[in-house]
């Protein structure tokens, strides 16, 4: 399969993937400035002309798909010993991320809000889990590129996200609410956590975890209420719109990377009045 076919396939599937291109090349060695190698996590398609240069690249850009990194990169390479090349010389690669999400979010709760929510999270560049066990609350239509997951242990979804991960929880459940949160702060390796409820709920909440055995920074981290508090009204779309607004700042303020262990959102944002919706 081409570069090109390969890259357009992983796109519409979407597979992250890193675009490595030759962009100059000096010396005699027998590479050819353009060619281009698509890589993922598994495989590689194309060719930039085999050999130990061809391995690094290789290397290079399943370790930016394994940071999530969102940033270009050109790397020089001095052909030679190091590289196991018998002549001298140099090339310079670009390694461009594709189809990388900003987010790995799982959203816990098929209510108003939440289904208010999924189409706009759908068309954000966001790899999301819409998490509940009750089947019937889910919409028979669920937006492309989210996943709909229907299971009697929802806190047991927590487990399966990778490190760095947003949760949103809003179910129909406050004692359930309070099971997720505890299992979410005691990962506390998360970029954002929301909990959708009043300042009351979370005043209660506070005083349950610290019985628990929760240190009041890992608390902190915790967004409730969420949402941009700019953002006003209480009709589930608003609501959904706020959420959404928070979940953007906080990738965008990060540039994609996850938010460092005790950071907490709420240094970016205003504190939000939402109320329990």
């Amino acid at each position: 399969m081409s570069w090109i076919s390969a890259l357009a396939d992983l796109q519409q599937r979407g597979e992250p993937c890193v675009l490595v291109t030759i962009i100059e090349e000096r010396g005699s060695t027998p590479r050819n400035a353009g060619s281009k190698m698509v890589v993922t996590a598994e495989r590689i398609f194309e060719t930039i002309g085999g050999g130990h240069l061809e391995f690094k690249a290789m290397e290079i850009a399943r370790q930016m798909l394994e940071e999530r990194t969102q940033d270009t990169r050109l790397e020089r390479f001095s052909l030679g010993a190091s590289l196991g090349q018998c002549c001298g010389g140099a090339t310079v690669l670009l390694f461009e991320p594709m189809g990388q999400p900003q987010a790995h979010i799982a959203v816990f709760g098929a209510g108003h809000v939440g289904r208010a929510l999924m189409p706009i999270l759908a068309s954000l560049p966001c790899k999301v889990r819409w998490i509940d066990s009750r089947e019937n609350e889910f919409p028979e239509q669920i937006p492309a590129g989210v996943e709909k997951v229907v299971n009697e242990e929802v806190i047991d979804e927590i487990a399966g996200m990778p490190r760095g991960s947003y949760f949103i929880v809003m179910t129909h459940n406050h004692q359930l609410d309070l099971e997720l949160t505890a299992e979410i702060l005691k990962r506390n390796d998360f970029a954002y956590f929301g909990l959708i409820g009043s300042k009351t709920k979370r005043v209660k909440f506070e005083h349950r975890l610290r019985e628990r055995g929760f240190a009041a920074d890992t608390v902190q981290r915790m967004r409730c209420p969420m949402g941009i508090s700019e953002v006003k009204g209480k009709l589930p779309v608003e609501i959904a719109i706020s959420i959404a607004g928070e979940v953007v700042a906080t990738y965008n303020a990060s540039f994609g990377n996850e938010v460092k262990k005790g950071e907490t959102v709420a240094r970016l944002l205003p504190s939000s009045r939402r109320e329990q919706a």
